[in-house]
């Protein structure tokens, strides 16, 4: 069994083609498109998506409605400007660094597990392809690409 990587810091040198062309001339290959943030193999390959696995790669404050007392050290503590002025989360803004968990003097804040984005695996009609896509605005792709490998 023989390993090929393809690699370049910058986009538009041809990596997807090169490895496109690999796939097409292996015998049963097994290809993994490691760019997570903006793969393109899949517009190549057209892959049938066979397994999704959702991925959690970071966390966010969720607020439970029912023991919040309006109090505002949640917001007051907040770099990201995550919670507006009624105390709701902007999912987009949430870090997930846990400050507003920590100052909540009632507990009605805690960090919970995001869907960060999903990893597949996929036929082909060279062999099977592993490749994922981060979610827009998402951080934890070097987990991601761990997943893919």
């Amino acid at each position: 069994m023989k390993q090929i990587l393809v690699i370049s810091g910058k986009g538009g040198t041809g990596k997807t083609t090169i490895l496109a062309s690999f796939a097409a001339l292996a015998k049963n290959p097994v290809v993994a498109d490691c760019d997570v943030d903006a793969p393109d193999l899949h517009l190549v390959l057209k892959p049938e998506i066979k397994k999704t696995i959702e991925f959690s790669g970071s966390k966010a404050a969720v607020k439970d409605n029912s023991k919040c007392v309006d109090c505002g050290k949640c917001r007051h503590v907040c770099r990201f400007d995550a919670l507006d002025e009624n105390f709701n989360i902007d999912y987009t803004l949430c870090e997930g660094c846990g400050a507003c968990v920590f100052v909540c003097p009632v507990n009605a804040l805690k960090l919970e597990e995001k869907i960060s984005g999903q990893a597949y695996i996929s036929e082909t009609k060279y062999g099977l392809m592993a490749h994922a896509k981060l979610n827009i605005g998402e951080e934890a792709s070097g987990k991601l690409v761990a997943i893919v490998k």
